[in-house]
């Protein structure tokens, strides 16, 4: 396999995680019969260009399916990560009524809604039609297709441009990033801004967040390699902000690099030079990953373990995809997690790929009163121990298996 950036052949292995089903691929009751397609979970990093990547992938076709299950709006954090970026950007740059704001991957339009409180016009492109389609009922036109060169020069020529092109937690999911990234540069107005946010390489490294790792996520990016990536199709990187979410993100913000109307951040060679610092531009840093991932699965098997043959009951809040990544790896099944709780009624009453753990509403987490809840989005944390402070009452305690097992 080459590199899907810089085509140099790919021999160094970052992480190998096995077979896994794809993470949001959730299944009916009768389709606990039926035979489950597995995918091989092997990452490898390129030595020329530091692009971290699958190496073979599910064809994204088959994962955005109109059964996708993830709905961003089911997150109260990540709706007011999304308000406040819409209030940053309109102050920064001055958006307004005349502007045009395009969202790629704009989901069920969790965040195009903020500017369009604000009248400005508004444009979602979303290739799963569920996620679409709710868009749509909060008046959010969408277009429902995958983003690329073929769908921008289709919108130029109908004179769709935009002034803001957003992209949130999308760059790691497109299979040909060289396409993605051409396809911005066609479409962004000559004066016009991106910004993308998606998970930062060296988290993942420091924490060793192995479970963001999934069919669905093509690439694990650093600033280094995005900058060079974009560089190569015309776009500059202007400014960079390190963000919370997702465990630790960065929002990079791109111009055409004909326009000279923006000035480069100091925030650029900060970042630079902190990912050198780091080792991220040497290959050496991306060894010991594995080892350090096999810990993590002794620790967490070990207690469920010890759980279960004490009487101990377990369940689990938030099905979200890590979740699934860290439960196969671990070959939890629901012997030792009873089930997993989760907001979305689009996940209730289906089944964990692979694990096959029931997923529920709140009240059955209630009436089971279990001794622990796993919480498996370790990112929003606080938002779940807050809203689910209640079950200290019967003596539950909280678990996060990552970085390392820890009872809160």
């Amino acid at each position: 396999m080459d590199c899907r950036f810089c085509g140099s052949p790919l021999t160094h292995v970052f992480v190998d995680l096995g077979m896994a089903p794809p993470s949001n691929s959730f299944l009916s009751a009768a389709q606990l019969e039926q035979e489950e397609q597995y995918y091989p979970l092997k990452i490898m990093v390129c030595d020329k260009c530091f692009l971290v990547q699958t190496d073979e992938f599910k064809k994204a076709e088959e994962i955005f399916s109109s059964e996708y299950v993830y709905y961003s709006s089911y997150s109260t954090s990540w709706l007011a990560h999304a308000k406040r970026y819409t209030e940053m950007m309109v102050e920064r740059f001055g958006f307004n009524q005349k502007s045009s704001v395009i969202e790629i991957a704009s989901n069920d339009g969790y965040l195009l809604q903020y500017f369009k409180e604000k009248e400005i016009p508004v444009l979602g492109i979303e290739p799963t039609l569920g996620t679409a389609n709710a868009a749509r009922q909060k008046g959010i036109e969408s277009i429902n297709e995958f983003f690329g060169e073929a769908l921008a020069c289709k919108m130029t020529g109908q004179n769709q441009y935009a002034d803001l092109l957003i992209g949130n937690n999308v760059l790691a999911h497109v299979p040909d990033i060289n396409d993605f990234v051409s396809g911005m540069k066609i479409i962004l107005r000559k004066t016009g801004v991106i910004t993308m946010e998606f998970p930062h390489l060296l988290e993942l490294i420091r924490q060793v967040q192995f479970d963001t790792i999934y069919h669905e996520h093509f690439s694990y990016l650093s600033f280094t390699t995005v900058r060079a990536i974009f560089n190569s199709h015309g776009l500059e990187l202007f400014d960079v902000e390190e963000i919370p979410t997702h465990g630790g993100s960065l929002r990079i913000f791109a111009k055409h690099k004909e326009d000279s109307s923006k000035e480069i951040s100091k925030n650029v060679d900060m970042l630079l030079e902190k990912e050198k610092s780091n080792g991220l531009t040497t290959i050496s840093a991306y060894g010991g990953f594995q080892q350090k991932v096999e810990i993590i699965k002794r620790d967490f098997l070990n207690f469920l373990t010890q759980q279960m043959q004490s009487g101990k009951t377990v369940a689990a809040y938030g099905a979200a995809a890590k979740g699934n990544t860290l439960l196969n790896y671990c070959e939890v099944k629901n012997d030792l997690i009873k089930f997993v709780v989760d907001a979305s009624p689009f996940k209730q009453g289906k089944y964990l790929p692979g694990s096959h753990i029931p997923v529920v509403n709140e009240q059955e987490l209630m009436t089971s009163r279990p001794d622990f809840v796993i919480i498996l989005p370790w990112n929003i944390r606080d938002e779940i121990t807050k809203q689910l402070n209640y079950v200290r009452t019967w003596n539950c305690k909280f678990i996060i298996a990552i970085p390392e097992l820890q009872i809160i």
